[in-house]
């Protein structure tokens, strides 16, 4: 039985490396699987904007397990029900949107931890997160081993981040451009000045705190600029966007003016 225990995403993550990831919103383990051999240190399931449920989560980590990639997933909120189940299929890194105050912070630390340090079910006899109990000491290293990134994406959040960082157990923040745009008044401009200041303070902000700072673009200088002020971890694109995107370049060559002429996005 291959050890489990250690969370190299994690354990990469706090040594301060720069983890490159993919995200994954086509919601099937056919693409999952063709993305998680392609070399990159993490990919993200998304189930808050993707059509995913826990099943269709559970393939997708079953198609990536083999590969040397991170499966990292993000529920659609971080209600402890679901979170009790994704880790109970063997989610070990989560990504929680929508996080503003210190006191959800600290009840997302808490789902993802058995009594008596949190709230999460005792399950592993029945758990593919333990091999259905042939891993017998799950119970002892399974809250070590969970990484949880929060996702903080509104003028609140960022208000409240010094406060946030400072719950126990957070292991890094994403930062959410779309929605921090839209909540700072600039829907559909996460590119804009301002925002790219506000994004470019939280992660000092992060990096001072001791954890690591997360994000997603698709836009390569972005990329780069995040990467270069100290993000650990940085998605740099997403698989619906690059076939709509690749298959028109491909339409057009053939069939010039085929398909809609789109614009180039900097997040997805």
């Amino acid at each position: 039985m291959p050890d489990l225990s250690e969370n190299f995403f994690k354990s990469r993550l706090a040594a301060g490396e720069t983890l490159i990831g993919l995200w994954l919103t086509l919601a099937d383990p056919y693409c999952a699987e063709i993305c998680a051999g392609t070399g990159f240190d993490w990919v993200l399931i998304d189930g808050e904007h993707a059509p995913n449920d826990l099943r269709s989560v559970l393939g997708q980590l079953q198609s990536i397990a083999p590969y040397g990639t991170e499966a990292v997933v993000r529920p659609p909120a971080g209600h402890p029900h679901r979170i009790k189940q994704l880790l109970d299929i063997g989610v070990r890194s989560l990504l929680i949107p929508m996080i503003e105050t210190a006191e959800q912070a600290a009840a997302m630390v808490s789902a993802v931890r058995y009594p008596p340090a949190g709230v999460r079910g005792v399950g592993s006899s029945i758990a593919r997160a333990a091999r259905w109990g042939r891993i017998g000491d799950y119970l002892a290293h399974a809250d070590a081993s969970i990484c949880l990134l929060l996702q903080v994406e509104s003028a609140t959040a960022l208000e409240n981040l010094d406060a946030i960082l400072a719950v126990p157990g957070v292991d890094g923040i994403f930062i959410g451009p779309a929605d921090l745009s839209a909540s700072l008044g600039y829907l559909g401009a996460p590119d804009h000045p301002e925002v790219q200041a506000k994004i470019q303070d939280a992660i000092v902000r992060i990096r001072k705190a001791g954890k690591a700072a997360g994000i997603l673009t698709s836009d390569e200088t972005l990329a780069q600029s995040y990467i270069e002020a100290g993000c650990g971890f940085v998605a740099v694109g997403v698989d619906a966007t690059l076939l709509a995107r690749g298959t028109e370049r491909l339409a057009r060559r053939f069939k010039p003016g085929a398909g809609p002429d789109v614009p180039t996005g900097t997040v997805y």
